[in-house]
């Protein structure tokens, strides 16, 4: 056996997936999987920012592999495509040579959108969620054109390597002065929905999934990181978006909204319906997945608003929406051999607080304390039974993969 070939295939393969954005669980299922297929049981340790492979060879010699994982990635097709690649080699178990060919093979042949289908996918997102919060067609219209600001601001900043942090800030902060702007212009009668719209854009909703779904399978170091992130990148928000609120206030007077328009139950899913396809181009998810999980991202709001009509509180529906958009992430799943991770992470975008986000923030700046204390309460309750939600499926589904496992075992 050619240990050192094989670590090296487990070990990039981890690493691989850990870029893409994959959970740790996985990260670490798939190394230790990989290296059971072959007759070497690993130790696999890894962390949001490191992963470590050790085995020790028939001879009794340890061997260790360390990768450190920078920046994580949204490329949720590359989670696919090398989660496939595992489950190949556990089925087929190549030559470790052989299969290092493979994995390279996939390397070379992941597929991106094009730079204009990348800022299409900034459009429809921040269009699709302008509108869903109340903005009308030309808020809307707005809300696309801040999105726009948005992907260019990543896009150069991560060029330039800035970390992640600052350039959070400086998107949501030229996002908003630009929304603000078109206020004042009198050309975007509902600025702070445009605001909202292209915020969508900067929620962290894969870290928030991943820690969650971390955390759920006993990886709470990792669970813990990846939240802490999340909280970082909503502070970066509010920074960025109350320092285009005060600026703004200086240049053209305090940013005045009218009401925000009331929809129709169908009106809001088709809204939803766009964001959510935006999305799906964002996370680099290709072929009729993208327009699965887009339908997921309606549904699950279907069900929050049809929760609404049916009596039950504005919490007890987002944990129902929640349940549902984690229920139909697993089911996906395994119908198409996908991970669960790509159908979900769009699946609940529509039920994610981001208005709650900036109106907490909004509320903070202009020293209107209570408000700002009710609506940050509320916001942290939505985040949390949104939690509850995604775990007690997640947890079911995972708890009958054991007992399925198990039961194998003893035939």
């Amino acid at each position: 056996m050619d240990y050192n070939t094989l670590l090296d295939l487990a070990t990039d393969l981890g690493y691989e997936q850990a870029m893409a954005g994959a959970e740790t669980f996985r990260v670490e299922e798939s190394v230790s999987r990989v290296m059971a297929a072959y007759g070497v049981e690993a130790e696999v340790f890894a962390i949001p920012n490191y992963l470590v492979v050790s085995i020790i060879t028939d001879t009794g010699k340890p061997i260790t592999r360390m990768r450190r994982i920078g920046y994580h990635g949204n490329d949720l097709d590359a989670v696919e495509q090398f989660s496939g690649l595992s489950r190949r080699l556990c089925s087929l178990t190549p030559e470790p040579v052989e299969a290092l060919h493979w994995l390279q093979a996939v390397r070379e042949n992941r597929r991106y959108y094009p730079v204009a289908v990348q800022y299409l996918g900034d459009f429809l997102g921040a269009l699709g969620y302008g509108l869903f919060f109340g903005g009308s067609w030309l808020d809307g219209l707005c809300a696309g054109l801040c999105g726009l600001v948005v992907g260019f601001i990543n896009s150069m900043m991560s060029d330039m390597r800035a970390n992640y942090f600052f350039r959070t800030i400086a998107a949501s902060f030229f996002m908003a002065i630009l929304a603000y702007g078109l206020g004042a212009a009198g050309i975007c009668a509902n600025p702070d929905a445009a605001t909202i719209g292209a915020l969508m854009l900067l929620v962290p909703g894969l870290l928030f999934t991943n820690a969650m779904r971390d955390i759920i399978y006993g990886d709470t170091n990792s669970g813990v990181t990846r939240f802490v992130q999340v909280v970082l990148i909503a502070v970066a928000i509010a920074l960025g978006t109350a320092s285009a609120w005060h600026l703004a206030t200086s240049l053209w007077g305090t940013p005045a909204s009218r009401a925000a328009i009331a929809y129709s139950i169908p009106v809001e899913c088709f809204f939803a319906l766009i964001g959510c396809v935006g999305f799906s181009i964002l996370f680099n998810i290709h072929g009729p997945g993208g327009l699965l999980c887009a339908i997921g991202g309606v549904l699950a709001w279907g069900v929050y608003r049809v929760a609404l009509e049916l009596g039950a509180s504005d919490i007890l529906s987002y944990f129902w929406s929640a349940v549902f958009a984690s229920l139909y992430s697993e089911i996906m799943a395994r119908i198409r051999k996908f991970p669960a991770i790509s159908y979900l992470v769009v699946s609940i975008f529509p039920i994610i607080p981001g208005a709650g986000v900036y109106y907490t923030m909004n509320f903070a700046v202009r020293g209107q304390m209570d408000q700002f204390a009710s609506r940050g309460m509320h916001t942290a309750a939505i985040a949390g039974v949104m939690a509850v939600g995604i775990l007690l499926v997640s947890t079911v589904f995972r708890m009958y993969a054991d007992w399925k496992m198990q039961k194998q075992k003893t035939k």
